[in-house]
């Protein structure tokens, strides 16, 4: 089984993820490509000491980015979606905003 530090990379810190934090009791991360629902849910109820409901996944295509006339692709990338129950307390992973 892969480490908890392997399987969630880091928070995805943006607006659409801090709306789904605040409205729907759902925290957003990304993973790695290769990480399942199951891995993703073990790895936040033990990294963060709460009760997952649900594990939703989406693999982000990269896109082609340019330098003069070499092109070249951005790695795919996989982000996940965690319910977290209700009544548990939001980790607080954002401080420095």
């Amino acid at each position: 089984m892969p480490t908890l530090y392997t399987v969630i990379r880091r928070p995805l810190i943006t607006e659409k993820g801090m709306t789904v934090k605040e409205t729907q009791n759902t925290l957003v991360f990304e993973v790695a490509l290769k990480a399942t629902k199951t891995e993703v849910k073990q790895a936040v109820e033990t990294l963060f000491k709460v009760k997952v409901t649900g594990v939703r996944t989406a693999t982000v295509e990269g896109k082609e980015r340019r330098r003069g006339k070499f092109a070249g692709y951005r790695p795919d990338w996989k982000k996940a979606y965690v319910r977290l129950k209700e009544g548990e307390k939001m980790p607080e992973y954002l401080n420095s905003l």
